[in-house]
């Protein structure tokens, strides 16, 4: 029995001392470094955030650039940096160009701040949309005529400088637009035109500058039709017998839509040769040719005296009034 229990004894102190053995073999953790904790923390800012040490305040800010504050303090952006909420991030000058602090110690540097005029369209626009990419208006502007031929925000809008207390334009319409657009200028100088230099309307009432998905970055009527008719109402319809070419070319088959020396602003000053174009028997517009019997050199010049309707009847197929 004393020989049993001797034996017994050896085994279990050599299986306790191969048990010990296979433990510590185990590679062993490495305590976590204090960058690697702090990477872990959900206290740390995300990647590519600012710590709000890092933000300086307007007040700082209006050391040396008096005469800049003193103008954004008079505008909109004014009213909507001043968010508690969203953190120094969302508040004053440091809301559009980044935290300050780095600029401040190194005594103005140029680089350790975010400057407009130093960094390409697409970064520009990024940074405006932080904030505008909301609603309709901005909602294509990325992919905007403007955007693609390197016109950012800041080529039309100035938030310290503005000459327009609506929409901080730097100059106001359509000067502004008269600036890029110089054949349109010419166009709206015609005898007949829309009344853009008078004020009575803006460019901006039928285009958005801001992109939109039809050419020339027109826009649409509440009805999402032809931006035409949110002003000529009556020609809109719906109605029983369609001229086809407002419903499939629109209004611009037949209409100059910036000015032009005919009245309507139409393309040619005979009414007939502007009809003609598509109702000949050689047309492939498929339209019914002008009969026989309309004498084109003088008394059925103007097709309009009989055929009123031409933007569409509810009586008429041949659009008589």
């Amino acid at each position: 029995m004393p020989h049993i229990g001797v034996s017994r004894a050896l085994g279990l102190l050599f299986a306790f001392g191969l048990l010990t053995t296979l433990v510590w073999a185990q590679p062993q953790e490495k305590p976590a470094s204090a960058t690697e904790q702090d990477k872990s923390s959900p206290h740390k800012p995300a990647a590519g955030a600012s710590a709000p040490s890092e933000y300086v305040g307007a007040e700082v800010c209006k050391t040396c650039h008096d005469d800049i504050y003193n103008a954004w303090e008079k505008s909109p952006h004014w009213k909507t940096t001043l968010d508690t909420k969203g953190g120094p991030s969302h508040q004053g000058c440091e809301s559009c160009h980044g935290p300050g602090s780095a600029h401040v110690a190194g005594g103005g540097d140029v680089t350790k701040i975010f400057v407009f005029k130093d960094h390409s369209t697409k970064d520009i626009d990024a940074r405006c949309l932080t904030c505008h990419a909301g609603g309709t208006e901005h909602m294509n502007a990325i992919n905007s005529v403007h955007s693609k031929n390197d016109v950012s925000c800041v080529s039309c809008h100035s938030p310290h400088h503005a000459e327009t207390k609506e929409f901080l334009l730097v100059k106001a319409q359509p000067q502004l637009c008269y600036s890029c657009h110089l054949a349109k200028r010419a166009e709206f100088d015609m005898p007949f035109h829309h009344r853009v230099n008078e004020g009575l309307i803006q460019c901006t009432d039928c285009h958005n500058p801001h992109g939109t998905v039809r050419p020339h970055q027109v826009r649409t009527s509440s009805t999402q039709d032809a931006v035409c008719f949110t002003c000529h109402t009556d020609k809109q319809g719906p109605f029983v017998f369609e001229h086809q070419p407002v419903k499939v070319d629109g209004c611009q088959s037949c209409h100059l839509v910036h000015g032009g020396p005919n009245p309507h602003m139409l393309k040619l000053s005979n009414i007939n040769l502007l009809c003609l174009q598509c109702h000949t028997t050689s047309s492939f517009s498929g339209a019914p040719g002008a009969p026989s019997f309309h004498n084109q050199a003088s008394l059925f010049q103007s097709c309009v005296l009989c055929h009123s309707a031409i933007h569409g009847s509810n009586f008429d197929p041949t659009f008589f009034k």
